[in-house]
């Protein structure tokens, strides 16, 4: 749920009885952003491992694209044959 539907149901009677409604949902709506809705807060809780910026983001990809070319999954032999009983 997005910024604005949450500031409309989580602080309903607050916009209600302001003086300006608009202006009180925009500023919960701002207040909601900053503490709720990006990705620090996210990080915080333990919910993502990192935030990478987007300044670094082509040359992160490009390390973990060389780390993995190398790599090769190699499927274990049969232990047993399938042989109908």
């Amino acid at each position: 749920m997005g910024p604005d539907g949450a500031v409309n149901i989580v602080y309903r009677n607050q916009i209600q009885q302001a003086a300006d409604p608009a202006a009180a949902r925009a500023s919960f709506i701002e207040e909601y952003k900053n503490k709720f809705a990006n990705p620090f807060k996210a990080a915080e809780l333990g919910f993502i491992d990192e935030v990478i910026h987007p300044r670094v983001l082509r040359q992160r990809l490009g390390h973990a694209l060389d780390f993995l070319s190398t790599k090769r999954d190699d499927t274990p032999r049969r232990k047993h044959g399938n042989i109908p009983l």
